[in-house]
């Protein structure tokens, strides 16, 4: 959280201190009318990547598949038209890296083979069929019995149990 923090206060610095930089080396107005063109083009791929994934995941439910890599694939050109959307260069490569198809692609095999890595290790530990204790030795688990009785109140030839609470 503190890294993440830590970011967001640096990163408008960043920003500044490359234009500057660029605005040196090029001059004020063509660097501002770089920022002002990446905004556009941010503007233009939000607009036509949101329809273009919109319309992949309908036919991909049409055709009664998940469209998991589809939607995966329009978040990230949904991501890096906004960087480009904002103002600076270094949000500018960050979001012409995220609309470059084979780092869309590197990314999403990363994020499958993290999701399957991870339901492995869940359906490894997850799937006990109750919840174990130490046992009173500390040796192994014993699982938690309560046994009880279950009594209808409903039912008229059941009598009428009352309980603490009910009193």
């Amino acid at each position: 959280m503190r890294a993440f923090l830590l970011l967001f206060l640096i990163f408008p610095v960043l920003e500044l201190y490359v234009f500057f930089k660029v605005s040196t080396a090029i001059g004020f107005f063509p660097a501002l009318l770089l920022i002002i063109a990446g905004s556009a083009l941010g503007v233009l791929v939000v607009r036509v990547a949101g329809l273009a994934t919109a319309l992949r995941a309908r036919e991909s439910l049409q055709r009664g598949e998940l469209p998991a890599e589809d939607m995966f694939h329009g978040l990230m050109l949904a991501l890096g038209g906004g960087l480009l959307l904002l103002p600076g260069f270094i949000s500018d490569v960050l979001g012409l890296v995220c609309l470059l198809p084979f780092t869309r692609r590197l990314l999403g095999r990363k994020m499958r083979e993290r999701a399957e890595a991870q339901a492995m290790h869940q359906r490894a530990f997850g799937d006990e069929p109750f919840m174990t204790r130490p046992g009173p030795t500390g040796r192994g688990h014993q699982p938690t019995v309560i046994e009880g009785e279950v009594v209808g109140r409903d039912d008229p030839d059941q009598p009428n149990l009352r309980g603490p609470r009910d009193l």
